[in-house]
C-alpha cells in the first residue's frame, strides 16, 4: 500500500500580525512541511491554542513579549520546538539564541534545541560585527561601545507605520529621518551585551528613516585608543575568518571598502543576507 509521508507540522501563533503574515507567506509555498492555522474566531482561545501547539512539531510565536511568555506556558508536549520572535526569551536561560553564524558551534546548538529565541534586528548587526573582535581580544570586553544605527519604519510596529504612512493618524509625520529611544531604555542592548561578550551594555543610538525596511548598523572603533592598538587589517581578518564559508554573511574586501561611496540601507531587503 501507499506509505503516507508525515510532513512536519508548523503552527504560527500570531499569524495575523505583521511578522506572522510574513513568515506564513514564506512557508505556504513549501512542500516539505505542513502549516496549520487556528480558526480566526479561536485566536484568543487558550485551550485551542494549546491543542494546536501540542500537535505541532514546531511553533513560531509572533506575539508581544507577555503574550509570548503565556504562549510558552501553554505547551505541554516535550517534543514541540518553540521559536519565539519576541524579545521575551532572548537572554533567558534554557533558550538558544537563533543566530547560527555567530559562533562555530551555534548552528548545531540551534538544531539540538527545543527553545529558540529569534535575534533582534539591530543586535544581529551589532553581534555580527563585535563578537569576532571580542573573541580574538582585539576589542576588550570592557571597551565602551557606542552603536549608531538606522532602520526602516516597519520595525517599530503598527504605531510607527501609522506615523509614516497614515495621513489621518494624529502622530502622522512628514519627517524623512529622526532619532528615537533617547532614554537608553531600548529593548535590544541586553542581547547585544550578552552575545557580543561585553561587560557593559552599549550606548545605543537608533534612528528611523522614511523607508519601510532595511538597516545600517555602525560601530566606531578608535583603534589608536584601544589597548594593543589593533590595526585595520587585523579587524578585517578577524571578521573575514569568522564568516568564511557562510552563505548569508559576506565581508567586503578592504579594496572594495576603500572604493565604496556609501552604504544603502535597503540593499539586502527581501534576502537573508548581512553584508
Amino acid at each position: 500500500g501507499n506509505t503516507q509521508i508525515m510532513l512536519p507540522k508548523v503552527f504560527i501563533d500570531g499569524e495575523a500580525g505583521t511578522t506572522g503574515l510574513q513568515i506564513a507567506e514564506r512557508l505556504w509555498a513549501r512542500t516539505d512541511l505542513e502549516l496549520i492555522s487556528i480558526d480566526p474566531d479561536k485566536r484568543k482561545d487558550n485551550i485551542e491554542r494549546a491543542r494546536l501547539m501540542d500537535a505541532s512539531d514546531a511553533v513560531i510565536l509572533c506575539l508581544p513579549d507577555d503574550a509570548a511568555r503565556l504562549g510558552v506556558s501553554l505547551v505541554n508536549s516535550p517534543n514541540t520546538v518553540i521559536i519565539d520572535a519576541s524579545t521575551a526569551h532572548r537572554v533567558a536561560s534554557g533558550w538558544t539564541y537563533g543566530f547560527p553564524e555567530m559562533d562555530k558551534g551555534q548552528r548545531a546548538a540551534i538544531q539540538a534545541s527545543r527553545r529558540i529565541s529569534n535575534p533582534g534586528c539591530y543586535p544581529t548587526g551589532v553581534i555580527a560585527l563585535l563578537r569576532p573582535l571580542v573573541s580574538k581580544w582585539l576589542v576588550p570586553t570592557s571597551w565602551p561601545i557606542v552603536v549608531s544605527a538606522v532602520s526602516g519604519y516597519t520595525g517599530g510596529g503598527k504605531a510607527m507605520i501609522a506615523e509614516f504612512e497614515d495621513e489621518a493618524s494624529e502622530t502622522y509625520s512628514e519627517d524623512n529621518h529622526r532619532i528615537y529611544a533617547m532614554g537608553q531604555k531600548h529593548k535590544h542592548p541586553p542581547e547585544m551585551k550578552k552575545y557580543s561578550r561585553l561587560e557593559h551594555a552599549p550606548v545605543f543610538m537608533p534612528s528611523v528613516g522614511r523607508y519601510a525596511q532595511g538597516m545600517i548598523v555602525e560601530i566606531g572603533l578608535p583603534l589608536w585608543a584601544i589597548p594593543g592598538k589593533p590595526r585595520r587589517a587585523q579587524i578585517h581578518a578577524a571578521l573575514t575568518s569568522a564568516y568564511q564559508g557562510e552563505r548569508f554573511v559576506s565581508v567586503a574586501s578592504l579594496a572594495d571598502c576603500d572604493a565604496l561611496k556609501g552604504v544603502e540601507p535597503e540593499a539586502c531587503n527581501g534576502t537573508n543576507r548581512i553584508d
